[in-house]
């Protein structure tokens, strides 16, 4: 049965490949040293967030399994997906930084000459099983050995929609770096990634790669992928500085105040990649819904308009009860109110940040209306105004 092993336990029991493995040795003595290491588990900024679904599970199922809501959840044709070629990648960008979404928080950056790969998932699904777990809702949008050379592969954390098996055993093949938040560098060890291939870092800490400084920045979110979590691994979003560019990629969060610290110490940025999918008010605490996404850009931002935010986290995978165009809907409605700019491409689709962005509201044509069921947020130009009661998702649905 390929893919299963043994388990630790040395019973019968199978034990699939993709959950990787717990940190041991010298590196769990490093993430015992971690000052967001305590009570023997990872701590979030701001206090302990709710990882499970909360309020009563009738209601959830009652929700998620709704026959009308299900129809939501999935798009009414095709996902149009950009037919991108290793030629056009191939050609330098104009402006120093070409960024292409691969769908849901897969992202390639150009940036001052390098190539950096964001949680790439080429996987059918995000499950540790090939044959159940969310399934793709479109095709990634080209081969991985069409994107050419990768000088770094950024992991956001170890969640199975951001850290998949199949594609880090392919890239271990080539000679791209790894840059990881601690503890997941024993996954990718356990995949067949050198140790001596692999960046692997706490909160604030920085590595260079080529010309770049790679900055593991805090994010509010949890980690796991085995039946038992141990909380041994650590998540984080990442600032990218290039000589002349900037960019942030948020991996999964929840909002919280330390973003007004992340733009200070490492900004402003030509873009931010920030998650605004798979939100519900049953996890406030570690996923952001769009308005809060828009203002997590302005507070990195410095609290006015400037660079670009790109949604990621949205359109490949459901996750999530809320329907699947809401999240880019909402996005373009909360961006607009704020005066800030946007760019919606379809999954593989490259565009420069300093160029024309992709503005299309290309999933209209393939989902329903998408209603508003709560107050929209205030979000005045250049100043977040929303408050936290503005951003509950309890509305009505």
């Amino acid at each position: 049965m390929a893919g299963f092993r043994p388990s630790s336990s040395g019973l019968s029991a199978l034990r699939p490949e993709a959950f990787g493995v717990d940190p041991g040795g010298a590196r769990m003595a490093r993430i015992r040293r971690s000052p967001h290491f305590k009570d023997g588990v990872f701590q979030n900024p701001g206090g302990e967030a709710r990882t499970r679904p909360s309020g009563s599970p009738w209601d959830f199922a009652k929700l998620y399994f709704d026959k009308e809501q299900r129809v939501r959840r999935s798009p009414l044709g095709d996902i149009p997906v950009h037919a991108t070629t290793y030629a056009d990648l191939a050609r330098p960008a104009a402006t120093g930084l070409r960024v292409t979404w691969l769908g849901h928080s897969s992202v390639l950056v150009e940036i001052d000459g390098h190539r950096v790969l964001f949680d790439p998932v080429w996987g059918e699904r995000c499950s540790p099983f090939p044959f159940a777990g969310p399934r793709r809702l479109h095709p990634v949008p080209l081969p991985l050995a069409a994107l050419g050379r990768v000088d770094v592969v950024v992991i956001s954390h170890d969640h199975y929609d951001h850290l998949d098996m199949p594609t880090i055993k392919a890239l271990a093949a080539t000679d791209t770096l790894f840059a990881v938040p601690l503890g997941v560098g024993a996954h990718l060890e356990h995949w067949g990634v050198p140790a001596g291939r692999l960046r692997e870092l706490d909160w604030h800490e920085a590595t260079e790669v080529g010309g770049l400084t790679l900055t593991a920045t805090p994010a509010r979110h949890f980690c796991g992928r085995g039946l038992r979590n141990t909380q041994h691994t650590l998540w984080a979003s990442w600032a990218v500085a290039g000589d002349e560019h900037r960019v942030y990629h948020s991996g999964d969060t929840g909002y919280f105040d330390g973003f007004e610290d992340i733009g200070a110490d490492h900004g402003p940025f030509d873009v931010t990649m920030i998650q605004l999918g798979a939100y519900a008010e049953f996890w406030p605490d570690i996923h952001m819904t769009p308005a809060e996404a828009v203002r997590a850009h302005l507070d990195l931002q410095g609290g006015a308009p400037g660079g670009v935010l790109l949604p990621i986290h949205w359109g490949t995978f459901n996750l999530a009860p809320h329907p699947w165009a809401e999240p880019g809907e909402w996005t373009k409605d909360a961006a607009g109110e704020a005066g800030q700019a946007v760019a919606f491409p379809r999954p593989g689709e490259p565009f420069e940040p300093a160029g024309e962005l992709p503005g299309e509201a290309w999933w209209r044509a393939v989902s329903q209306p998408i209603a508003h069921p709560w107050r929209r947020p205030r979000i005045a130009r250049g100043v977040a105004e929303t408050s936290k009661g503005d951003l509950d998702l309890a509305g009505e649905r």
